[in-house]
Formats: structure tokens, C-alpha cells, sequence
């Protein structure tokens, strides 16, 4: 593939947004919205948490779509080609992402929510947060992965190639992980709902991102998929927060009395990215991976697909699940987390490279 065929940076994700960047505030001002919303119109929030179809709850379906979708566009399968060209950095992330992260969740989840925090949680909730945390790390994230590698100056051919590879293992690997772990933390898994979340939230989204990124590279090249990403960045942005203002219209009450359960939920999932990006940055460093692979690879090792966690724990538990609640703290607390490691990924460039 030709270099003019890969941009240097994915079309409309070279900086970090307004949005993204204070993605905290938002979630922290849907939080308040939604539960003063639920509490004021709780019949309103009934009915579109029970609007379902097939065990698909239609306006969650719409929502996610819109997150997604654009998201996926960014995504070049093409730059799968590149991914020889960088192969220790990507062996080193896929065995981050995908044999590391799930299971070090999973562990980390039994040992503070399923011990150390047992007696101050909902005794019924507790397979549930779990449950909703091993979502969490079973997917490595996608769009967001840009705006972190840029912050790094990330080798673009390395990301491009990791993402689109990582978006293919999750068609085939997410339900089974998922399903693997839920299975050993005794969580009952609706094998019926998880594959037709598979279907629903990955094979079909990235079929439809595809076709349309071609559609917009072939009528007016890397400028008209820029506009088209442009335009579509507020549908995507709106969409993720009212998921996350209709979540917390059904959950507001649940978090009104256990206000700590999110500070709880937020200590395994911090200890989780600093560890797989500490591993995986050690490992690229261990085989003698150029920093600007490291960098990146240490970010998408770490990062997770949120929108997904979130659109899979509702199909599968409910609104009003704990699951669902786990799942949000992550998209809480992935700027500030991950900006932390964008730091120290930076400040240490120096150390890296006596190695």
C-alpha cells in the first residue's frame, strides 16, 4: 500500500477535542442530570429502559450506533499490511490486550470487590460490578487510541495497523473472553444476548464503517472523509452522553445512596491501566522496540473500548445493573487516567531509550 494511501494521523483525530478532553466534566455533569431527570420523570425512564426488541433495547441500539459508527470510520483496514513492519510492538500490545488485560481485571475485580470491598457494597450487585469491570477490559479501545498516540508522538503506521488488528480479534475473541471469565467468577452468561451483542455493537458496526469509509475516500478522498467525520462528531458525542444521562436516570437512586460505589469501582480499574500500561511499555523496552512504538503500544495495552463496555453490559444485565454502573466509572475516569500516562510515557522517553 502505498504511503500516500495511510495519512500520517487519522482523518479529524490528530488532537485531542474539546470534548475529549474534558470528557470528566461531562460524564460528572450527565451523572447529575440523569438523576435529577430520573427522579422528575421516572415514568419517562421506565419506558425506555423497557423498550426492547428481541432482548435489544431499541433507543440504547440507536444510541450506540451513532457512538460507534464514527469512531470506526477512522479505522483503515487497509494498514493491516503495515503491521509486519512492526511486529514485536504489536505482538507485544495483542498479548497485552488480549491475554493480560481481561484476566488481570478479572483478578483484580475478585480481590477488592469480591473481598476488600464486599462488606460496604450491595451484597446482590457484587457479580454484577464484576461482571461489568471484565467487560470493561475485554475490549482494547479504538477511536480515542489516536488522540493518545498523537500525545506521544506515536509511530501512525504502528497505531493504525494495532487498532485495525485489534478490531478484528475482537470480532472473534470478545464474546468468547467474556464468556471464559463471567463463566469463572460463577456469573450466569446469556450466550444468546452476548453473541447478538457481538453481532449488533462490532461485526455489523465495522462492516457499515468500512463501506461508508470507502464511499468517502472515493468521492472526494482524505479531505471529504475528514468532513464526513467532522460532521458526524457531534452525533457521536451527543449520543454517548444521553446513554450515559438515561443510565443514570435508572440508576440515580441506587448512587444517591451508595455514593462511594463509584470511588470503589474506580480502584481496580486504575490499578488495571497502570499496570498493562507499565507491562507493556517494560516488554517493548525488553525487545528493543523504538519509543515511538512503545508509547502508543503502552496506551492501547491500557485504554478500553468504552462505548462498547457500556452498550454490552445493558444488553446483558439492564440498566439498572451494577454491571452497567462498573462500566461507567471507566469512561469517568479514562481522560485523567490515561492523560497521567500520556505524562509519564513522555517524561520517561529518556530512560527508554539507554535501554
Amino acid at each position: 500500500m502505498s504511503q500516500s494511501a495511510i495519512p500520517a494521523a487519522p482523518a479529524g483525530a490528530a488532537a485531542m477535542g474539546l470534548f475529549e478532553r474534558y470528557l470528566t466534566l461531562w460524564v460528572a455533569l450527565c451523572i447529575v442530570v440523569g438523576i435529577l431527570a430520573g427522579q422528575a420523570l421516572p415514568g419517562l425512564f421506565q419506558w425506555l429502559g423497557t423498550a426492547t426488541v428481541a432482548e435489544v433495547n431499541l433507543p440504547v441500539a440507536i444510541l450506540v450506533w451513532l457512538m460507534i459508527v464514527p469512531m470506526l470510520l477512522k479505522i483503515d483496514l487497509a494498514a493491516l499490511g503495515q503491521v509486519g513492519a512492526h511486529w514485536r510492538g504489536i505482538a507485544t500490545t495483542v498479548g497485552v490486550n488480549w491475554l493480560v488485560k481481561p484476566f488481570s481485571m478479572a483478578l483484580l475485580g475478585w480481590l477488592f470487590i469480591g473481598l476488600l470491598f464486599r462488606p460496604y457494597l450491595p451484597a446482590d450487585q457484587i457479580d454484577s460490578y464484576m461482571a461489568g469491570l471484565i467487560l470493561l477490559a475485554a475490549a482494547p479501545c479504538t477511536a480515542m487510541v489516536f488522540v493518545w498516540s498523537n500525545l506521544v508522538d506515536g509511530e501512525p503506521h504502528f497505531t493504525l495497523g494495532q487498532v485495525a488488528l485489534n478490531d478484528l480479534i475482537m470480532i472473534v475473541a470478545f464474546a468468547p473472553v467474556v464468556g471464559l471469565l463471567l463463566g469463572l467468577s460463577s456469573i450466569l452468561v446469556p450466550w444468546d444476548t452476548l453473541l447478538l451483542s457481538v453481532g449488533l455493537y462490532i461485526v455489523v458496526p465495522v462492516i457499515v464503517a468500512q463501506l461508508w469509509r470507502r464511499a468517502a475516500l472515493a468521492r472526494g478522498g482524505p479531505a471529504g472523509l475528514d468532513r464526513t467525520l467532522r460532521r458526524l462528531g457531534p452525533w457521536s458525542l451527543s449520543a454517548l452522553l444521553a446513554t450515559l444521562v438515561l443510565l443514570f436516570g435508572l440508576q440515580g437512586e441506587q448512587i444517591v445512596r451508595q455514593p462511594t460505589v463509584i470511588a470503589m469501582l474506580a480502584v481496580p480499574i486504575l490499578i488495571q491501566v497502570y499496570f498493562n500500561a507499565g507491562l507493556a511499555y517494560w516488554l517493548n523496552r525488553r525487545l528493543g522496540v523504538a519509543w515511538c512504538v512503545a508509547g502508543p503500544s503502552a496506551l492501547i495495552g491500557a485504554s478500553n473500548f468504552f462505548e462498547l463496555a457500556v452498550a454490552t453490559a445493558i444488553a446483558l444485565f439492564g440498566f439498572q445493573s451494577g454491571a452497567a454502573l462498573a462500566t461507567v466509572v471507566g469512561v469517568l475516569i479514562e481522560v485523567p487516567v490515561m492523560l497521567s500516562v500520556v505524562h509519564i510515557v513522555r517524561r520517561s522517553r529518556a530512560w527508554y531509550e539507554r535501554g
